[in-house]
């Protein structure tokens, strides 16, 4: 890399637009959908999907609710050319949505492109020539004029052919290649001329695509670009305003939600973002995004799995476990301070009628509302706290411990997790759970037990295994947790104190298991917490009795 000073790059040129409007707008309605995942999206794989694969494709798109679909550029191969041959033949192209095809200014691409649409009921053809003054010197060898004339002439014959087309319902879009490196004077009276061949009306619009190709500068000046162009344009009420943003800075869907602000009615982009270099705009994302702001996107990612496992399978690209929305981490929480916070705004909802807004902390939007489970939010590590662990054991067992059982359990968790060095499992969680809090029966185990009632004070006939050894021991309290305590200290093994006790039931039914806390104290520990579970809820909290009265005794 160049050191100070930097002279092989410079700034991008900022527009002149002082009294730009965009910036104190807010987006109120989903723009037109366009999706080029079968055009843009599929030049851009290293293995280019087959005919089936598209095929899957096309259908998945019309299934979350694209009306438009770019589907290929029919004049460029035979493949491309049969896969829209295909589409019309085999009608699978539904009456509410119209195909895309894409074609450079040259006559002999334009006529092959209106030969693969015959007989389809409706299409936007888009014909596009590359504008900025870099393309003009190093591709064409043109200066203004003669781009222009290259667009004007391939929107000529565009309408000629329209004229000849019977039964298909041709609509025109017309893109300025790199309208971002463009001079924006240029970019709008190309489009100008372009619309004057064309003449659109307000019922039948033409669809101007002003495409950031390259980024170059940060979201806010393609926003002014866009502003620009929609204020200077003579034919903005006939025209739909579209954007194609690419993401070579990494800023594609702000530049996209930037650009609606300004003006911008139309979107074109792809399926979490492939494309060329670093890929179009995420479609995915910025319609959630719009969802997650009240605004109904009118595309169903209600799925979103399934949506992923189509897209890798037919491309052959991952999606990223961090990528918005739909990645495997993107509701997973492994610090410590936030599952405690979303465990406790879990609890608030709940508590919630289901028409209150949606408000829990570092979970922006519902997982339930794309699919995804509850389950994978709070996943345990090294990193994890108490508040984590007593989610995972609530949510995927059912246990609920009082809160001050949470510290005990999550720091012996913890442990462990930073032992292996690795992500805890629910399932080893829960192993490690009933070895240390549940199924501790050592050095002292119930064998049996038979309780009564003698006036009214509970009995209990205990055999005890204490370090191996039988003993049957009887008692009486004023309860069974009392007369087990009254039970311990007989045989040498109090004094002990309840603290806290708390229950509830594993399951529903008949056959439903209860699963009792207790806290302890004696006189070489504070607290310790143990747990027990049985169909018998006394019995249960007797075992929790033990079990935690065992916990003090380990070394």
């Amino acid at each position: 890399m160049q050191k100070h000073p930097i002279t092989k790059y410079r700034p991008a040129p900022q527009v002149n637009l002082p009294n730009r409007q965009w910036p104190t707008r807010s987006i109120t309605k989903a723009p037109i959908w366009c999706s080029v995942d079968l055009r843009d999206g599929n030049q851009a794989l290293p293995i280019p999907m087959s005919v089936e694969e598209k095929l899957e494709m096309f259908d998945m798109l019309v299934e979350i609710g694209f009306k438009e679909i770019e589907v290929g550029f029919p004049s460029a191969s035979q493949i491309e050319y049969d896969f829209m041959r295909r589409l019309v033949e085999e009608k699978r192209i539904p009456d509410d949505v119209t195909v895309q095809v894409l074609v450079q200014a040259r006559e002999d691409l334009i006529r092959r492109t209106f030969e693969s649409l015959q007989d389809a009921k409706q299409a936007i053809v888009h014909l596009y020539n590359s504008t900025n003054p870099t393309q003009r010197r190093v591709v064409f060898g043109l200066d203004q004029k003669g781009v222009l004339d290259l667009a004007v002439k391939g929107t000529q014959l565009v309408k000629d052919l329209t004229k000849e087309v019977k039964g298909t319902k041709i609509r025109f879009e017309y893109s300025p290649e790199s309208f971002c490196l463009t001079e924006v004077d240029f970019a709008t009276e190309i489009c100008d001329a372009v619309c004057d061949v064309w003449q659109p009306t307000v019922e039948d619009k033409i669809i101007l695509n002003l495409p950031e190709t390259v980024q170059i500068s940060t979201p806010n000046v393609y926003a002014d670009q866009i502003e620009w162009v929609c204020q200077n344009t003579k034919w903005r009420d006939k025209a739909i305003i579209s954007l194609h943003t690419h993401n070579d800075r990494g800023t594609g869907i702000a530049a996209t939600e930037l650009g609606i602000m300004a003006g911008a009615d139309r979107v074109e982009g792809t399926l979490f973002g492939n494309g060329e270099r670093t890929g179009n705009v995420d479609i995915a994302t910025v319609a959630l995004n719009l969802y997650m702001q009240g605004v109904d996107p009118g595309l169903d990612f209600s799925n979103i799995d399934d949506i992923r496992e189509t897209y890798e399978r037919c491309t052959r690209m991952d999606v990223s476990v961090r990528h918005p929305y739909a990645g495997e981490l993107v509701f997973t929480a492994f610090s410590g301070s936030h599952q405690d916070a979303i465990n406790k705004g879990m609890k608030e909802q709940q508590s919630k009628s289901a028409d209150e807004q949606w408000d829990i902390p570092y979970l922006p939007i519902d997982p339930h509302d794309l699919g995804r489970s509850y389950k994978a939010i709070i996943r345990i590590n090294a990193q994890s706290g108490k508040g984590g662990v007593a989610y995972v054991l609530e949510h995927e067992f059912g246990y609920q411990m009082p809160k001050l059982m949470h510290k005990e359990v999550g720091k012996y968790i913890n442990k462990i997790a930073d032992e292996r060095g690795d992500e805890l499992p629910p399932v080893l969680i829960h192993e490690a759970f009933l070895k240390e809090f549940v199924d501790r029966d050592s050095p002292i185990y119930l064998k049996t037990i038979k309780p009564g009632k003698v006036n009214g004070t509970t009995t209990l006939k205990l055999e005890l295994v204490i370090q191996g050894k039988a003993q049957v021991v009887e008692a009486k309290g004023n309860g069974p947790i009392d007369a087990l305590v009254q039970a311990l200290n007989k045989v040498g093994q109090g004094p002990v104190e309840i603290v806290s006790y708390s229950e509830h039931s594993l399951g529903r039914g008949a056959e439903a298991r209860a699963v009792a806390y207790i806290e302890v104290k004696t006189p070489t520990v504070h607290s310790c917490f143990g747990a027990a579970i049985d169909t018998n809820i006394e019995k249960a909290s007797l075992k929790a009795v033990l079990c935690a009265l065992n916990r003090t005794k380990a070394d």
